[in-house]
């Protein structure tokens, strides 16, 4: 870069900076125009700025005006991550405060969001409110205005219930009136539900599920199947009188001696 010489023209001379405001020591005066004791005999020439790269080291960082050569990186001007309008967590674009959410409102996005692709009983979702501290007045309110508008159904959500778990799970009256138990149904709607399922075709399901188990417990002692396969049809609910009948019926099939086999309850 070449050196100017002509520095008497430059803005900031001592003639522009004599009207009143200090300038910085040695900022556009020469050694002489300070009389200072030490200016005689010193070479007279340009101004050396106080944030050239002479003095800086080549950085061209701003000496004694708040900055060093180093660390500028992150100490002056940082700029915020968020975009022009952006706002953060509780603001508005303008960087207000977000009102307080209506109850209500809240009670109604957490049941819509909770209905969305499953459907739940009222006692489940009441839960949720709970939860999310939504006061009861406004839960009860809200799950009511649900209910009318069919959006809540227990009486609709235990026949889907019944129907989907005892044709896919293989579930007995009893199973499935404890599940809905513990969903929150009530008891009436309840026995309308599992009232669908007659004694024929729990007895029906009941051989399909030994059937398909009676092959895995070939080689085993006749009284440990028998064991097996009734308590597989208790744990899914099945009267201990009925699971005992069918697994008989069905070692007798198979060729087993009956006579005298000894299981014990369970």
């Amino acid at each position: 870069m070449t050196r100017r010489t002509d520095w008497g023209d430059w803005p900031g001379s001592t003639d522009d900076v004599s009207g009143g405001h200090d300038a910085p020591a040695g900022y556009g005066r020469t050694p002489a125009a300070d009389g200072g004791a030490g200016g005689a005999g010193e070479a007279e020439g340009p101004p050396r700025l106080p944030w050239s790269s002479r003095e800086t080291g080549g950085t061209g960082a701003r000496e004694g005006f708040g900055e060093s050569g180093r660390g500028r990186r992150g100490t002056r001007g940082a700029r915020s991550s968020r975009g022009p309008g952006a706002s953060g967590p509780g603001e508005t674009r303008d960087g207000a405060p977000k009102p307080p959410q209506d109850p209500a409102e809240q009670a109604r996005n957490i049941c819509l969001r909770l209905l969305t692709g499953t459907p739940r009983t009222r006692k489940q979702l009441a839960d949720a409110l709970h939860k999310r501290e939504i006061p009861q007045e406004v839960s009860d309110e809200v799950l009511s205005r649900f209910e009318e508008v069919g959006l809540i159904d227990d009486a609709a959500f235990a026949d889907a219930w019944v129907e989907s778990r005892h044709h896919g799970k293989g579930l007995a009256r009893r199973a499935l009136a404890r599940e809905l138990r513990t969903k929150g149904v009530d008891p009436a709607l309840i026995d309308e539900a599992v009232g669908q399922l007659d004694s024929d075709q729990e007895e029906a399901t009941a051989r399909e599920l030994v059937a398909r188990k009676l092959r895995s417990t070939r080689g085993l002692e006749r009284d440990k199947r028998l064991r097996r396969l009734a308590g597989m049809l208790a744990r899914k609910g099945y009267p201990e009188g009925l699971a005992i009948r069918v697994v008989r019926q069905a070692l007798e099939e198979e060729g087993e001696d009956t006579d005298g086999l000894d299981y014990e309850p369970f």
